[in-house]
C-alpha cells in the first residue's frame, strides 16, 4: 500500500518546475480526504493514520503537510478566510452601486457553494471543533468579515434597517444553501439563492404602520 517511491512523488515537494502547484494539489487532496473522514466517522473518531491510509501514504509523509487534525481544520478555515478577504478587497475597489452589491452577493454564493462539504463537516462536528484552541479566533474573524460585507452592501452611514437587511441577505445565503443543497439541482439552487438574496438586499422597507 505504502510504496516509498509513490509517497515521495505524492506528498513531498519535487524539485524543478511545478513544485508549488504539486504541493498545493497534495494539500487540497489531504483536506478533501480529511473532510470525508471527519464527516463519515466524526472529528474525534478519525485519526491521522486513517487519513494517511485512505490517501495510501505513510503517516510520516502526511506530517510533511499537517502535523495534526487541528492543523487540517485550521487550514480549511484559513482557505475560506482568504476567499472572503479576496471578495472584500474586490468589493472595496469597486464603485458603490447596485450592480456591485449584486455581484458581491453572487460571489459570496459561489464561496458558500464551494465550501459546502467543509461547512457541513464543521456543523456536524461543532462540539469537537469548538474545543480547538483556534475556535475563538475563528469566530471573531468570521464575524469581522461579515461586518465588512455588510458595510460593502450598504451606503456609508446606513441605518439599522439597511444593515439588518444586508445581514439577513448574507445569512440567508448560508441557511438556504445548507438546507436545500441535498434536495435540489446544484446550478438551479445557486441561481435561486442568488436571486432571493439579491431580492432581500434590495427590498423596499415597510416600517411599522406602513402597508406593503
Amino acid at each position: 500500500m505504502n510504496d516509498p517511491q509513490r509517497v515521495g512523488q505524492v506528498l513531498t515537494p519535487e524539485r524543478g518546475e511545478g513544485d508549488s502547484r504539486a504541493r498545493s494539489d497534495t494539500r487540497a487532496r489531504i483536506q478533501q480526504v480529511a473532510v470525508e473522514l471527519f464527516t463519515e466517522h466524526g472529528y474525534e473518531g478519525t485519526s491521522l493514520r486513517e487519513i494517511a491510509e485512505r490517501l495510501d501514504v505513510t503517516k510520516a509523509a502526511l506530517y510533511y503537510h499537517f502535523k495534526s487534525k487541528e492543523d487540517i481544520v485550521t487550514s480549511l478555515v484559513e482557505d475560506y478566510s482568504k476567499q472572503m478577504d479576496a471578495l472584500i478587497e474586490w468589493g472595496r475597489s469597486q464603485p458603490r452601486t447596485a450592480e456591485t452589491r449584486r455581484e458581491l452577493l453572487s460571489r459570496y454564493v459561489d464561496i458558500v457553494a464551494e465550501g459546502d462539504q467543509v461547512f457541513r463537516m464543521l456543523h456536524q462536528n461543532q462540539a469537537a471543533v469548538s474545543m480547538l484552541s483556534s475556535a475563538k479566533s475563528r469566530g471573531e474573524l468570521f464575524k469581522e468579515r461579515i461586518e465588512f460585507l455588510i458595510d460593502l452592501l450598504t451606503e456609508p452611514g446606513a441605518g439599522l434597517t439597511e444593515r439588518v437587511r444586508a445581514a439577513m441577505a448574507i445569512g440567508g445565503i448560508s441557511v438556504g444553501w445548507m438546507f436545500f443543497a441535498s434536495q435540489a439541482d446544484r446550478h438551479e439552487l445557486i441561481d435561486t439563492v442568488r436571486g432571493i438574496a439579491t431580492g432581500i438586499a434590495e427590498m423596499p422597507y415597510a416600517g411599522v404602520g406602513q402597508a406593503g
